[in-house]
Formats: structure tokens, sequence, C-alpha cells
């Protein structure tokens, strides 16, 4: 209880300090030759009291302090301490203390790392940050407290849902959100750097270490939520378009863009609009994230809360951001008339540009397709869902144009360009294609865009991997990005071309034979552990080879909450994964039994790392030069 008062008065506090920084910088504004040292005083301050409150959230966890309501609603006397602490983000007023300690982090880390910017533009950024901040907080006080008290005092709590007692739970959310939270500093930065006419060159230098850092971050919290469905949600896959995979996905495109624009713009004095817009995009398409995570809109298993109450104080706050962002575009943005006039045709910014629009067609799809069902139940009360084949016609057949151009637009120089080695270009194009025609060896009606899209893919790979060798150490960092995104389109083009799936119900002792595959349920063990305990499958599996793989699947029974879900068992090789799922069939001693060899499913994870690391590399390398 004594965890939860101090952790609640902190939040009051840190509000308190909020209006106090605003205050200060309107006063520093006014007279702005140096940053006064008491608006980074107050700053620290206001992150130290959002710590001291998520540390006393911690606390109240490890302890099982069941007076705090949100310590009852998801936690268990007999939930290992692992889980007890990291079950302190894993739910929605837990996770949005975290939002909210990042972004205080992030806007101290700012004051005090962004040196030589103008100190008029370090203080309206603080200004913009907090109005997110002071917003943040009225949300957790009034809606979403996560020191609310119960009395009279429970013994006993309800749980964590089993799904988010995974490992993967303590890395996947905060990665995930340093990604959202960074996109505040781009919004923030943006806003004043537009409303002082400071869009510049210069500008983009500075601000494109906060685009990298919160790309990276998005990106690795991507890649870690889907390699936690795959094998903890026994979806057997590495994405499914569930609507809260989309709404990360959604800000990581947007962000994507604006990186290519934030190279041009420190080339060349173009752009700026879209630099802007999609500063604004990024942040809003994450708080939209928020707002249909939240407010009970989406039926996921990844939604955190079910409150329309919330969900509309997130809205009203979305569109007001949304507003005042508007306002400062159009009152105070000067465009560049000569932004398009100035482009060559035959240029690597003209690449640039033809598939940033490509990406913007690739979000405006995930946009439609998350969206729509949720307006046509509004609107009609008509519920439906979009699921993979709706995404998969609108965006494979301009992800082939998209994967030519990103091939050739490195090999342009900027401002104006011939372009180079057309000879190797064209070869590898041709070899491409005719290694397509191998891999796809069934004619079926799929075959023509298959061998296609794996040539454009193959064509990128290829030249990628080409550049390793003769540019060396020249733009390294963008050609791993590169090289890693053309290894994850073939990774998951050969994983859905090569995929196979067994899906049959067993007794112990049965046997399932397909021409190529021989399944064995041998035998079932049971074992107890502290909060579950688990039916434990054993089956051999048997292939034309006459190779044997043991596969230990297994059925949990948490005791709080009295939850039953299925483990896969995943044995991992450098080619494929061999995945097998077992569920209980209903008033039976029959099990359900899901068995998948799923190809490159392990290139599909370290392409994403490829992907980041050359993101990582390419921020230390202007941290080297400057």
């Amino acid at each position: 209880m004594v965890f939860s008062l101090i952790g609640h008065y902190s939040l009051i506090l840190g509000l308190c300090i909020s209006l106090i920084l605003i205050f200060f910088s309107i006063k520093n504004f006014r007279n702005s030759k140096i940053l006064d040292a008491k608006i980074l005083s107050f700053t620290f301050l206001q992150f130290f009291f959002v710590v001291i409150s998520f540390f006393c959230l911690i606390l109240s966890f490890v302890l099982s302090d069941f007076s705090n309501e949100t310590v009852f609603n998801n936690s268990h006397t007999t939930k290992p301490l692992f889980y007890k602490i990291t079950g302190t983000w894993g739910n929605h007023e837990g996770s949005l203390l975290l939002w909210l300690l990042v972004l205080t982090l992030f806007i101290f880390v700012f004051l005090i790392k962004t040196k030589n910017q103008p100190v008029k533009y370090k203080i309206l950024t603080l200004v913009f940050q907090q109005i997110i901040i002071i917003g943040f907080f009225i949300f957790l006080i009034k809606t979403s407290n996560p020191f609310n008290y119960l009395y009279p005092i429970p013994d006993e709590g309800l749980g964590l849902n089993p799904i988010l007692q995974d490992p993967a739970l303590a890395i996947h959310p905060p990665i995930l959100y340093l990604g959202y939270v960074g996109s505040s500093i781009i919004f923030s930065s943006a806003l004043a750097a537009t409303s002082l006419n400071f869009v510049s060159k210069k500008w983009a230098s500075h601000i494109k270490k906060w685009v990298l850092i919160s790309w990276i971050f998005l990106t690795l919290g991507i890649l870690l939520g889907s390699i936690w469905a795959y094998y903890e949600l026994g979806w057997g896959g590495f994405w499914f378009w569930d609507p809260v995979e989309n709404v990360s996905l959604m800000p990581w495109l947007a962000l994507t863009t604006l990186l290519h624009c934030i190279f041009i713009l420190e080339k060349k004095l173009i752009l700026t609009s879209w630099v802007i817009i999609l500063s604004i995009a990024t942040f809003t398409l994450s708080m939209c994230g928020t707002f249909l995570v939240r407010s009970g809109i989406l039926n996921s298993v990844h939604t955190f809360a079910n409150d329309p109450e919330r969900g509309l104080f997130i809205l009203i706050f979305l569109f007001s951001l949304i507003f005042l962002s508007i306002f400062i575009f159009f009152f105070f943005h000067k465009n560049n008339k000569n932004d398009l006039h100035s482009i060559f045709w035959l240029s690597k910014e003209t690449s640039i540009i033809i598939n940033n629009w490509f990406m913007m067609y690739f979000l405006s799809v995930v946009l439609i397709g998350t969206v729509y069902p949720i307006f046509l139940d509004v609107l009609s009360s008509e519920k439906i869902s979009v699921g993979p084949p709706f995404y998969h016609k609108l965006i494979i057949p301009f992800l082939i144009p998209f994967l030519l151009i990103m091939s050739i637009g490195p090999k342009l120089k900027w401002i104006k360009s011939n372009l180079e080695d057309k000879i190797y270009l064209v070869s590898l194009l041709i070899i491409s294609i005719l290694i397509s025609f191998l891999i796809v060896n069934n004619f079926d009606s799929k075959f023509l865009i298959n061998t296609i899209l794996i040539s454009s893919a193959l064509y990128l790979f290829f030249v990628t991997l080409r550049d390793f060798f003769i540019k060396k150490y020249k733009n390294i960092s963008q050609n791993i990005s590169h090289f890693g995104f053309s290894l994850l389109i073939l990774s998951i083009l050969f994983n859905n071309l090569f995929s196979t799936e067994i899906i049959t119900n067993l007794k112990v002792g049965e046997t399932f034979e397909s021409s190529k595959t021989k399944i064995v349920f041998e035998k079932i063990n049971q074992k107890v552990e502290k909060n579950y305990k688990s039916i434990v499958g054993s089956f051999s599996v048997q292939n034309l080879n006459g190779e044997i793989d043991n596969l230990l699947p297994e059925l949990r029974i948490y005791n709080q909450p009295n939850i039953v879900t299925s483990e896969a068992d995943i044995i991992t090789t450098l080619l494929s994964d061999k995945f097998m799922v077992i569920n209980v069939v209903q008033n039976q001693d029959y099990f359900n039994v899901r068995y998948q060899v799923k190809p490159f499913m392990i290139w599909i994870w370290l392409s994403v790392l490829l992907i980041s690391l050359g993101g990582l590399m390419s921020f230390f390398k202007r941290e080297n030069e400057k």
C-alpha cells in the first residue's frame, strides 16, 4: 500500500513539473540566448519522479500487494518472480506507465544531447513534447491509474494471462515502446522546426539520428513480437495480418519512408513537406495503434483493454494533436516551389521518391484493411474479417516494381546520373529469371506471379550481394539493410511456396501416414510446475528419407487464471522449422495434431536483424563523422 501511495503522488508531482516546464519554457523563449539550467533540472526531476512511480509498481507486483487493483487483476502469489516483474508492463496501466517513462527519458536525452541547435528550437520541441506528456499523465491518473486502492484487500490475485507469461514479454513491449515513443520526439521536433522555419539540411542531419533510433527499436520490437506469436500462440507462421500486428506495421512503413526522405533532405533542400507530414503521420499512427488496442474496438489476443472511456480519451487527445499539427503545417510551413522541378528524372532521389510512393500505397492498404471492418461494424453492425488474401492481392503486384527500383536506385548518383554497370545489371536480371524458373516448377495459376516475384527478389539479392565485394565499405550500412530486406522477401516467398501442413486427430498409440510423412503418437507425460501443470505429447515424425524427429508439444493448464494453452514444439535447422502443436478434441480421447514444415524460418528472423544492423551502423557512422 505504501508503494502505491508513493507511486501515485509521484505521478501527480510529475504532472505539476510539466506545467512548471511549460512556464519556464515560455519565459526562456523570450530571452533565448542559452537554455535555462532550470529547464534541464526540472526535465530530469520529471523523469526521476516517473522512475520512482514505475519502480513502486514493480515492487507492488513483486510483493504481491493486492491492495493495488492493477496487481490484483494481473498477478498471483504462485506466479514466478520473473513474470511478476515483467507482468508490470504486461497490462494496460503498466504499459502506459512505461510509455510515460520513455517519453520523459527521451525528452531529457534530447535536451542534453542536442548541441549546436538554436535554443528556440529546443524550447519549442520541449513544449510540444510536454503537451504529449501532460496528455499521458492525465490519461493515467484519470482513467488508467496503476495505483488504485482495493478494500477489503483480497487474499489472492486473478493472475496474468498465460500467453503473456513468456520470456519474450520481458523485452518485446519495452523495445516496441522505444520505437513508438521515439516517434514523439520526431513529431515534436518537426513541429518546432516548422514553426521557426528551421527545416533545413542541418536540421535533417540532426533529426536523422532520432529517426534511426526510433526505426531500429520499432523494427526489433516487431521482430520480437512476431517470434513470440510464432512459438507462443501456435499460429505456425511469422505474420497473420492480425489487426494489432498491423498497427505496429503502419508506423514502421511511415518511419521507413521518412528515413529515406531525410536522406534526400540531407543532400538537397527538397521534400520538406514530405518530411514534416511523415513526421506527423508516424506519431499519429503510433497513437492510432494505442487507441485501437486500448479502446475495445479490436478483437485480438494482443489487446490490453476493453474500456470505451479510455478509447474516447485517446481519440480526443489524438484529434487534438492532429489539429495542432495541421494548423502549424498550413500556417507556418513555407513550401519550396522548386521541390519537384529541381529533381532530374534519372537520379537516386527520383528512385527513392518513387519507392516512397509505393511505401505509402502499402501503408494505405494496411490501414484500409485494418480500419474498414471497424467502420463497417459501426455503420451497419455487419462484422467482417480482412485476412491475408486481401493484403496479398493488393500488395504483391506492386512489390515487384518496388524491388526492381530498389535494386537499381543505389546505382544512381545524387542530382543527375547515368545508369552505371548496365551489363552486369542486365546479366543479374537474366540469371534471376532463370533461377526462378527452376525454383517454381509447379505450373499452376500462380506460376507467372511467383516466377516474376522471385525473380525480382533474387535480383535485389544478387545486386546487393555483389556490392559487398565491389563497393567494400562504401555505403555499407545501406547495403546491409537492403541485403537484409532482399533476404527477408526471399525467405518469405520460399516459406509460402514450400510450406507443408498436416492436420489430423490422433489417440495415444495411433499412427498417421501420408505419401511423405509418418506421425506416431507414442505416449503422454505429465509434469507439474509452480503455476501450471501440463500434458506433454510424445510424437515421432519420419520423413521420406527415413529421418526421425521427436517432438514434444504441450498443453498447459494454468491455476490462476484457469486457462489452457498450447505450447508448440519446434525443431529449427538452417533450412526449415518442424513445428507441432496439439489441442484436446472436446468430449473425446482424441488430440488434434497440427504438424508443419516451414522452410527458411530462421532466415526470416536473421534478415530482420540484418536490416536493423544496417540502421545501427548508419547511426554510429554519423556519430563518428561528427
